[in-house]
């Protein structure tokens, strides 16, 4: 062999060592972020365990509860064709419902009236009751829908 082969063998053994050297990726992960990440979440934690650990102190009562009876209520009823019901008597117009509105408004306990209107009933009577109830001082109004 002469010179020049082993020479041109020789800088090919090196090309390839350097394109293989080069190519080479690093796959380290860059864990800087990481850190600052971990640092915010341990102040955070450190900043509200103690909040977590305060507490209030309540003195409870003793004994036996009482069964408290539930509130009184009475039902609205309005129908498909727009017929009014109070508490499963019909009504014979709105001024009679009124009437029987500003009863329950002069009471000092009032019960709670709910409105239960047929799905096929006119919104515009359902808007009216519920706007002379609450006109003529009726403080807890409901609606109960159709199951």
């Amino acid at each position: 062999m002469n010179n020049n082969t082993l020479r041109t063998r020789q800088m090919r053994r090196l090309a390839m060592q350097k394109s293989t050297e080069e190519e080479e990726v690093i796959v380290d992960i860059n864990t800087t972020p990481l850190i600052d990440v971990m640092l915010v979440l341990l102040v955070m934690l450190i900043i509200t365990i103690p909040l977590q650990t305060q507490s209030v102190q309540l003195a409870l009562g003793s004994g036996d509860p009482t069964q408290a009876e539930p509130p009184p209520s009475l039902t609205v009823g309005i129908d498909f064709d727009n017929t009014i019901s109070f508490d499963n008597q019909t009504v014979a117009n709105e001024e009679a419902l009124q009437q029987k509105f500003k009863e329950i408004a002069a009471l000092p306990d009032q019960p709670t009236i709910f409105i239960k209107p047929n799905r096929l009933a006119s919104y515009k009577t359902v808007a009216i009751i519920m706007a002379d109830a609450q006109r003529l001082g009726i403080k807890k109004i409901g609606i109960m829908g159709q199951n």
